[in-house]
């Protein structure tokens, strides 16, 4: 069991040095464009940005990683290839994609590019990461999150292929890569305009001692004093059904999973991600100093335990769950 690689987001040029100089291997981050699934306004990267931060990275031993993991659209290709020549002349170590287009643009036109497969494709079988890797030359694979620890240990068995997984961070319903709530509600898709829940359709109204937020205009929730308030998303909201409220799709709730980091490395995943480049510095310098000493416990044979609430104070909705990795009704 060798060490685990450390991956942490980076949504800005100083979120990126945040995070390595608190222990990252490697970042991803994304260029300022719907090219990316964080197309937030305020995020992301230039073209300059980019060629700075990374040989800035470089300079340090860690990896950067550009993520070009939205879909590209039918006749307006252009600009994910252009992204594509971006990282590349920016010296990135790798890009991390999901539409078919781009990841034969990006093996045909840069052979040498190492090809990482993004969640957003929702490869969670052994036949389907060979397809991906005989058809692209994919040389790692995003798993999404919906696979428990034992299930990742199987499949691990069939692969050779390299092998990422979630360990903190928000969660996502069901199939990743397959989101339209947002879409519905709002007229932009995560998947194709790399926005979920865009910022300009979220509200707060306060009346009556309760906090009620909303995306383009549907209420998500109604809060009381000091209930924990997360962001507004469809998926994560509380409707009635039945005459009685509750969160119909998933609980407001984070993933936090360093207390099967173990079980992990013994499967063999070989890298370890966190979620979150829309949160900021501070975020990243915490979370990515917290599992950083986590892993390096594990290097010398030592237990997690101590580590493992360090974070929970940036749980959304104040809760944790160790997601799909610990369930058992299988």
């Amino acid at each position: 069991m060798g060490s685990i690689e450390l991956v942490c987001p980076a949504g800005s040029p100083a979120m990126l040095r945040a995070a390595v100089e608190a222990g990252a291997d490697s970042v991803y981050c994304g260029l300022r464009d719907e090219t990316n699934a964080r197309n937030f306004p305020g995020l992301n990267f230039s073209p300059a940005e980019l060629t700075e931060a990374t040989a800035w990275a470089h300079g340090r031993r860690a990896k950067v990683l550009v993520a070009i993991n939205t879909f590209a659209r039918a006749g307006e290709t252009d600009a994910w290839m252009a992204s594509v020549d971006a990282a590349v002349a920016a010296g990135a170590d790798a890009i991390i994609a999901a539409d078919l287009a781009v990841l034969a643009y990006a093996h045909e036109a840069h052979s040498s590019l190492r090809l990482h497969l993004s969640v957003q494709a929702a490869a969670n079988s052994a036949d389907a990461i060979a397809f991906y890797a005989e058809a692209y030359g994919v040389r790692r694979v995003v798993l999404p999150r919906v696979l428990s620890a034992p299930e990742i240990a199987a499949l691990i068995r069939e692969t050779s292929v390299e092998i990422e997984a979630f360990v903190f961070g928000g969660l996502c319903v069901m199939a990743e890569g397959r989101c339209a709530l947002s879409s519905y509600a709002t007229g932009r898709s995560p998947n194709l305009s790399g926005v979920c829940s865009p910022p300009e359709a979220v509200t707060f109204d306060r009346s009556n001692g309760q906090l009620t937020p909303r995306l383009a205009g549907l209420a998500i929730d109604r809060l009381g004093d000091g209930e924990p308030a997360g962001y507004p998303t469809l998926c994560k909201g509380r409707f009635e059904a039945d005459g009685a409220p509750g969160y119909l799709f998933e609980d407001p709730v984070s993933l936090n999973a360093m207390g099967l980091l173990k079980a992990l490395a013994t499967a063999g995943v070989r890298a370890v991600k966190i979620e979150g480049r829309q949160r900021g510095k501070a975020y990243v310098a915490r979370v990515a100093a917290a599992f950083r000493s986590a892993i390096d416990a594990l290097d010398r044979g030592e237990d997690t335990l101590p580590y493992e609430r360090l974070l929970s104070d940036l749980a959304e909705g104040g809760r944790e769950t160790a997601g799909a990795y610990r369930k058992t009704w299988r």
